[in-house]
């Protein structure tokens, strides 16, 4: 789990790592004001199989393909990326779009996304054991 940019608000992302660590998952939160480098560099070095992204300053059309982009340039593309904060509707798509399996929006309920988390990493096993 990650804050990038500068977005001092963590509470969200706190109770998704709690959500997510209480429902079996190895859980690393980066902290605050991560630089998209940091958080891909941590992704590679503890080896994670998903980074989720948390914004809420509005800069997540920026901050979340930077992200996806330096995954990539650490060859990390089967890292499933899922976000959440305060995205508008119409910004989902094109996130998706770019890389971002899934966006969670205030209200989502925690099992939703942890089981959502769950399914697209057991996805993603099994297209690269047939890859």
């Amino acid at each position: 789990m990650a804050k990038p940019g500068l977005d001092g608000h963590d509470r969200g992302v706190k109770v998704i790592a709690r959500a997510l660590r209480d429902a079996g998952f190895e859980v690393i939160y980066t902290g605050l004001f991560q630089t998209p480098e940091q958080v891909a560099e941590t992704v590679l070095q503890e080896d994670a199989d998903a980074v989720g992204l948390s914004v809420l300053s509005g800069a997540h059309m920026t901050l979340f393909p930077r992200v996806i982009e330096e995954l990539r340039t650490r060859g990390l593309d089967d890292v499933v990326v899922f976000g959440g904060g305060i995205v508008p509707e119409a910004d989902i798509a094109e996130l998706q779009e770019q890389g971002v399996a899934a966006i969670f929006t205030p209200g989502a309920p925690m099992a939703t996304i942890t089981d959502w988390l769950a399914r697209a990493l057991d996805e993603r096993d099994a297209a690269l054991e047939a890859g």
